[in-house]
């Protein structure tokens, strides 16, 4: 077969069933997931979908952020963040799946997890009036020199931050929240035998991310509240994953065990956390926090009351067919 013959074989285009929606939502910040039930995706990784502006919606009035570092929702356990600062705001959600396919188009759910958002992506919602403690953003810095980069955190007004398992990520009384982070151990438990999860809302949690994937969002200025971890593998056997939090509304739990999901009764955002791998029969220990927590804040009694997992919470939500 001559070459000219080859050539639209190696060239070819593919036809793929694509539909089109335009989804209007009101002020606020909503989570965009596959609803239960559909089929997974397949090799090419299809079905799948992406959400993004609206054509015609101006610039900086809507932000939209995935798990997946180029924007697209695949499988069945994608999911995207959508922050409107003004609504009614439309963002354009595009189906696509193989040419061949028998099965229905990817179905969406909307859940709302907060009302309108008063600032914009790139301020700060901490109150100028309860700033970072400088010495406790000292002791943080000396600390990160100090330690391996086994965790990384991108934290409200600070930008992307490293430590080391079996040291505080963020600062307790800081105010600062988390807005992602990602886990890759660098010695004891290979990345692969560990996942994790970020709250984002009452009963709702992220994807589990695979060791050194990143879990959140980043520079949406929108918080996680709270998080999940978990060893698998051989490193399950004889380890396990331990946890303590601290929250902008003074909240701190822990340590518990890392599957149970941690949040603040409140659904204050995240703070600061505290991850240990420990031997699988080791007791729970209150471990001691850095400087310096704010002064006022409320302390949840966590060795009176241990923290419980995220609970399912009904939501009003829309499909999207």
């Amino acid at each position: 077969m001559s070459n000219a013959a080859e050539a639209p074989r190696q060239n070819r285009v593919i036809d793929l069933k694509a539909g089109a929606h335009m989804m209007v939502l009101d002020a606020g910040i909503f989570c965009i997931f596959h609803a239960a039930g559909q089929a997974p995706a397949g090799p090419a990784g299809l079905p799948g979908v992406r959400i993004s502006r609206a054509p015609g919606t101006p610039p900086g009035i809507v932000a939209v952020s995935t798990f997946e570092e180029d924007g697209w929702i695949g499988g069945s356990n994608g999911a995207a963040l959508v922050r409107v600062m003004r609504g009614p705001a439309a963002v354009l959600v595009t189906t696509y799946q193989e040419p061949d396919s028998l099965h229905a188009a990817p179905r969406l759910q909307v859940a709302q997890l907060a009302g309108p958002v008063t600032t914009a992506p790139s301020q700060s919602a901490v109150p100028e009036s309860a700033p970072a403690s400088p010495a406790a953003e000292k002791v943080e810095t000396a600390a990160e020199q100090a330690v391996s980069k086994d965790i990384s955190a991108h934290i409200q007004r600070r930008g992307d931050v490293t430590g080391g398992i079996g040291h505080w990520m963020g600062v307790p009384g800081s105010q600062g929240w988390i807005e992602g982070f990602s886990i890759a151990p660098e010695n004891g438990v290979p990345v692969a035998d560990i996942e994790y999860q970020a709250v984002l809302g009452k009963g709702w949690l992220s994807p589990w991310a695979e060791g050194g994937q990143y879990c959140g969002s980043r520079g949406m200025a929108l918080p996680i509240l709270g998080l999940r971890v978990r060893l698998k593998g051989e490193s399950a056997k004889t380890l396990k994953i331990r946890l303590t939090a601290s929250f902008t509304d003074g909240t701190r739990l822990g340590p518990v065990d890392g599957s149970e999901a941690l949040e603040a009764e409140s659904l204050a955002p995240l703070e600061a956390f505290l991850l240990e791998i420990v031997p699988e029969n080791e007791a729970l220990v209150e471990p001691e926090a850095p400087a310096k927590a704010a002064p006022k804040a409320r302390v949840a009694k966590a060795a009176d009351a241990p923290a419980k997992p995220a609970a399912s919470r009904k939501r009003k939500s829309a499909a999207v067919s």
